[in-house]
């Protein structure tokens, strides 16, 4: 989903992302060392197991189960809700309070077992301190917090009519801004890093390690990778989540990464169909208008979602989008043309459709029980996030009943749903002791050296040669000392001020005015756009402030590596590298 940073809560509507900077700049806390992920859970009987090959196939399993399941525990399985707390089963007063609000219950195993639910989505705001600053316990605090709240998740699912195969759990790792478990895991950076690189294999290997780090917590589904081509300014939007602006390099890198999340058996969710890189506005708190005709939705948009579904990819995101050459006025979400027609018909996909947050302003058009029905007869097999739990499954109940939602649409969806569980099943998740583990660093490192790019400035030789003290500027703390740890590693000196070259970080939300007019060097640790106005001789850019990108950083700054990348957006007035 089009999702505001990490540290900044969210609300039922959701916010913009106009934040204030002290917010913006939890976005990029938490990069430096990561701790380990801690000792290795005990077996538990009921988490996800390998199934042998000789196993029923997956479609055949969900069809027969399908045809037990009463109707409340069909709708169930198309519910896709969020829940507060750190566990299963013990929650903190807070915590408890905000799932009577959502929900009438007291934990997530409850509300799993209530609503008999099909999946549960884990985020990163907590119930507990509204305004994040004190860093209260969420879903997603750390690896073996999160493997023992999957473990309880999957135990009360087990109890239910449809728990012989395992509940979808799921959560936003596009990585760079939108990034839920940041403690203890490797760190990927965002998508246009990965861009900047262009070389596919690393991306897929970046999103193996990433994959194998998610199925060992227990999450088989995330919402990724961004299929979003950017165009204009819409660029601003999506921002860094895209891997640029150019269609056909941006569906390699989706292919890419599809295939390496997959590896260990977790789902990947291409989105937002068919395309929020070409948008003004933001999803959460407007419908934002695609003006493209259909010509140029085939030709930028499209294609990247083509390549998503021809590697594999086993589901598809709706967008909260008004598609003015297809459906106008409609929400893609709410579109029977965009989601039946289109991707189903045109595109051929078969997987699991997916609503983006109906809690978000344009899905609440309608009560949420209306939401439902509507997505759902449009083609979402899966509806996120419904603003009210209760309405939502009330409000599907009522429509099986009255023929408004027909038996067959459910079932086809239920059907889709299961069939996926009953897949996912089969992978073998990798043990816990590979989270974090230095076996995902080559591949990051290797990522690092290649997105690193000089979009103003020489190629050879060191940004800060000669026997020079460097002092490292901006508002971001954490990547700063990361900067200067890896600065002083690579044998530059570094002053913490007054040195005689200085190297400002801009970051996620920075404009013309966080820059400092004074600098040799300004780094753009986010979206390369902002370095249009900026005047230091020698400009670059790593897309993202994750330590592997500042290490690579440094070895640039001291001539110790060559900048290799090349952006994947145009920046007004500068050329792509120069190098």
């Amino acid at each position: 989903m089009p999702d505001i940073p990490d540290g900044v809560h969210r609300s039922i509507r959701w916010r913009s992302l106009a934040v204030p900077p002290l917010l913006l700049s939890l976005v990029l806390t938490g990069c430096g060392t990561q701790p380990s992920a801690g000792p290795e859970p005990a077996p538990h009987a009921t988490a996800p197991l390998s199934v042998p090959s000789s196993a029923p196939d997956p479609a055949t399993q969900a069809a027969a189960l399908v045809a037990k399941l009463s109707d409340e525990d069909l709708v169930g399985q198309v519910l896709m809700p969020y829940a507060y707390g750190a566990s299963a089963t013990d929650v903190s007063a807070g915590s408890k309070a905000g799932n009577q609000e959502l929900a009438g219950v007291d934990t997530p195993a409850q509300m799993v077992e209530k609503y008999r639910l099909g999946g549960v989505i884990l985020v990163g705001f907590s119930a507990d301190d509204p305004t994040g600053k004190n860093q209260p316990t969420t879903n997603v605090d750390n690896p073996a917090q999160v493997r023992a709240l999957t473990t309880g998740l999957q135990d009360a699912q087990a109890r239910l009519a449809a728990g012989a195969a395992p509940m979808l759990i799921g959560t936003d790792q596009e990585y760079g801004v939108v990034t839920r478990i940041r403690n203890g895991v490797s760190t990927l950076p965002g998508a246009m890093a990965f861009g900047a690189a262009g070389d596919v294999g690393v991306t897929e290997k970046a999103w193996a390690v990433a994959g194998g780090e998610l199925a060992a917590m227990g999450v088989n589904v995330d919402f990724a990778p961004v299929a979003d081509v950017l165009g204009g300014p819409g660029g601003l939007v999506i921002g860094s989540r895209s891997y640029g602006d150019d269609p056909k390099a941006v569906a390699e890198q989706v292919a890419a990464a599809v295939r390496g999340l997959q590896t260990h058996g977790v789902a990947a969710a291409l989105k937002h169909f068919p395309g929020h890189g070409h948008t003004t506005a933001d999803s959460h708190d407007t419908l934002p208008v695609l003006t493209q005709d259909r010509k140029a939705l085939d030709a930028g948009d499209l294609p990247p979602f083509r390549a998503g579904i021809e590697s594999g990819a086993q589901l598809v995101m709706s967008g909260h989008l008004d598609v003015r050459a297809i459906d106008p006025g409609v929400p893609a979400t709410f579109s029977k043309k965009v989601l039946t027609d289109l991707l189903r018909g045109e595109l051929k996909f078969e997987g699991v459709v997916v609503s983006d947050a109906l809690n978000m302003e344009p899905a609440m058009a309608w009560p949420a029980g209306e939401a439902a029905v509507r997505a759902l007869n449009a083609g979402n097999d899966l509806l996120l996030m419904p603003p009210d739990l209760p309405a939502a499954r009330d409000g599907l109940l009522a429509a099986l009943r009255d023929g408004s939602l027909s038996r067959e649409r459910l079932t086809e969806a239920v059907t889709r749903v299961l069939t996926l569980r009953f897949t996912l099943a089969r992978a073998e998740a990798p043990p816990m002791s590979t989270v974090g583990a230095t076996s995902g660093a080559e591949p990051l490192a290797d990522l690092a050296r290649r997105s690193v790019t000089v979009l103003r400035g020489g190629c050879d030789g060191a940004a800060v040669a000669g026997p020079v003290t460097v002092t490292v500027a901006g508002d971001r703390a954490a990547a700063k000392k990361t900067l200067e740890d890896a600065l002083r590693a690579a044998g530059v000196e570094v002053a913490a001020s007054g040195g005689r070259t200085t190297v400002h970080l801009v970051g996620y939300g920075d404009g013309a005015a966080d820059l400092s007019p004074g600098a040799q060097v300004t780094v753009a640790m986010d979206l390369p756009y902002v370095l249009a106005s900026a005047s230091s001789p020698t400009l670059l850019a790593t897309y993202s402030p994750a330590p592997a990108q500042l290490t690579a950083l440094a070895a640039v700054l001291a001539g110790k590596a060559k900048p290799e990348g090349t952006s994947p957006v145009e920046v007004d007035g500068l050329s792509r590298t120069t190098c």
